[in-house]
């Protein structure tokens, strides 16, 4: 069983960053791939960012292109979310989420595991 739990979150204003951890935890934790969503307030969770976990791919959402940046630390099961520029309409929960075995990076629903969330607010 997977679990996981991201941190990071937080007030900040426009123009600023923030980083958010995901870290996991489980037996043998060894995904096909990891990601990131988030859910604005009264909208749909919405792909962010995705990582595969045994090589170098990484996918972006075009809105978050070049003003985030997916890492991962496979020692410490951990996914990172680095976000510059941020701006209000940035303000969501931002979710990880684990793909076990191989399948579309954007499709919230070809994900099997998720965290609880973390509120990140952007102030104008």
């Amino acid at each position: 069983q997977v679990q996981l739990e991201e941190s990071g979150g937080g007030l900040v204003q426009a123009g600023g960053s923030l980083r958010l951890s995901c870290a996991a935890s489980g037996r043998t934790f060894n995904p096909y791939r990891m990601g990131w969503f988030r859910q604005p307030p009264g909208n749909y969770r919405e792909f962010v960012a995705a990582i595969n976990w045994r090589s170098n791919n990484t996918y972006y959402a075009d809105s978050m292109k070049g003003r985030f940046t997916i890492s991962r630390d496979n020692a410490k099961n951990t996914v990172y979310l680095q976000m510059d520029s941020l701006k209000p309409d940035d303000t969501a929960v931002y979710y990880c989420a684990a793909q076990i075995l191989m399948g579309t990076a954007t499709l919230k629903d070809e994900y099997d595991a998720w965290g609880q969330g973390t509120q990140v607010t952007v102030s104008s």
